[in-house]
C-alpha cells in the first residue's frame, strides 16, 4: 500500500491537526509513504518516500528512480532541514512556514505595532484581517489576526506594485481597496525593511 499525503507533516501544530502527517500513516502500516519535502516540510523542492526498508528498495531498484533524483545541492539543503526536526521546538523556531504558521496573537501584535509606528500614524493603521496559506499545501486554512494597513492616496494597485519594485522587494495584498502588510510573513529583523519600503511607496 502507498499512500501519498501531500504536503509533508512532522510536527505536531494545532493549525495542521487536519493534515496528514507522515508518522501516522507509517504506523498505520502504509508500505511507502509520499509527500513534498518542500510545502509544509519547508525544505527544497523535491518528493520523498519514506516507508519499509524492502518498498524503499525496490522503488530505488526502478529505472526512473535515477531519473528523478533530486541534486546534491538540493539533497544537501534537505538533509540540513530534516536535522532541525530533530528538536521540534528548534524546527518551528527555525523552518519559516512552521514560524508563520504558529505565531502567536501576542507576537503578531507587537510585530504590527513596531511596523504601524515605522511607517508613521497617519499613514498606516492596524486592523483585523483573514489570512488564507493557499497554494497547494493548506488551500483552504484561514488565519485571523492583525495587519498593517497603508493609507495611500493612489490605488491600491499603484501602491502595491511600488512596494513589488522596493528593495528588497514587498509583497502586501490588497482588501478593500487598501493594502495590507501581514505581520505573518515578516520575521522581527525585517519589519524595518518593510516599514522603509512602505514609506517609500506611499510617498
Amino acid at each position: 500500500m502507498i499512500d501519498d499525503v501531500g504536503s509533508g507533516v512532522l510536527v505536531d501544530a494545532p493549525a495542521l491537526a487536519d493534515e496528514p502527517s507522515i508518522r501516522r500513516s507509517v504506523v498505520a502500516g502504509a508500505a511507502l509513504v509520499c509527500c513534498s519535502g518542500d510545502k509544509l516540510l519547508g525544505g527544497p523542492q523535491a518528493g520523498l518516500l519514506v516507508g519499509r526498508s524492502e518498498a524503499v528498495a525496490a522503488a530505488r531498484r526502478h529505472p526512473l528512480a535515477r531519473a528523478v533524483r533530486i541534486d546534491k545541492l538540493s539533497l544537501a539543503a534537505l538533509e540540513a532541514t530534516l536535522l532541525l526536526y530533530r528538536d521540534p521546538a528548534h524546527a518551528h523556531a527555525e523552518i519559516p512556514v512552521l514560524a508563520m504558521l504558529e505565531a502567536s496573537e501576542e507576537e503578531l501584535a507587537t510585530r504590527a505595532e513596531r511596523l504601524h509606528e515605522l511607517i508613521g500614524e497617519g499613514d498606516a493603521e492596524i486592523v483585523r484581517a483573514i489570512a488564507k496559506v493557499g497554494g497547494g499545501a493548506l488551500p483552504l486554512l484561514e488565519l485571523e489576526g492583525p495587519a498593517v494597513a497603508l493609507n495611500a492616496s493612489a490605488p491600491a494597485s499603484d501602491t502595491a506594485a511600488a512596494l513589488r519594485r522596493a528593495e528588497p522587494p514587498v509583497v502586501g495584498r490588497i482588501h478593500e481597496g487598501r493594502v495590507l502588510l501581514d505581520p505573518r510573513t515578516i520575521r522581527d529583523e525585517e519589519v524595518g525593511l518593510a516599514a522603509a519600503a512602505a514609506r517609500a511607496a506611499l510617498a
